[in-house]
């Protein structure tokens, strides 16, 4: 019988061009955390699985996959990390970005994930984050992606859908991070939030 123990967690929360997955990268590199990115879950995904075809259905037809849908993939994916040896719940610290994605992903994963924290990377000034989404994707050659209009659609879709998972948890495990500043100087202060969590819920990694 598989353990149902709650994965211990922390979920990074912020608008598009935060540096949510640059900073989660970084994190992932530290030994004792581990990184999840939706991204990495569904392009991890194998297209002939049940899953898999279920996925295509709705990313050919260009809808957003449903929330059960992805939270049942996220279980599976999490349970072959574990089977092969790549994530270890017992000493290393489950830091998701891009899950939950809404309030209602928060609440289907109520049982499944401890939340310790939350790390808000928080930017007051739009106009900073429309300059880094277009800057990403002119590098990532993307020039659709670089539109301004499109840029601050997907802020609102992020203020709209995403934002309220904030009042889903409470306020004592949120922590808001300004991420204005260079990463290294973002990485400091994110740091000095999760480094307390992981010690006191897992030994040193490297002893």
């Amino acid at each position: 019988m598989p353990d149902s123990t709650p994965f211990q967690s922390v979920v990074f929360l912020g608008a598009p061009g935060t540096g949510k997955g640059t900073q989660g990268k970084v994190l992932g590199a530290i030994p004792g955390f581990f990184h999840l990115s939706t991204g990495d879950m569904f392009r991890a995904l194998d297209p002939a699985s049940d899953l898999g075809r279920e996925f295509l259905k709705y990313s050919i037809r260009g809808e957003l996959v449903p929330d059960a849908f992805t939270v049942s993939l996220w279980q599976e994916h999490m349970a072959k990390l574990i089977a092969a040896k790549k994530f270890n719940p017992k000493s290393e610290l489950l830091v998701l970005d891009g899950i939950p994605r809404n309030a209602n992903q928060a609440k289907l994963m109520d049982g499944l994930v401890n939340v310790l924290r939350i790390v808000h990377l928080d930017c007051q000034d739009e106009g900073e984050l429309v300059k880094r989404l277009q800057l990403r994707a002119t590098k990532e050659g993307r020039p659709d992606d670089a539109k301004e209009e499109v840029v601050r659609r997907r802020l609102e879709v992020y203020r709209e859908e995403t934002k309220p998972v904030l009042a889903h948890y409470p306020e004592r495990v949120i922590a808001t991070v300004n991420a204005v500043g260079t990463p290294a100087e973002v990485l400091l202060a994110v740091l000095n939030v999760l480094a307390p969590v992981h010690t006191a819920h897992f030994a040193n990694p490297l002893s």
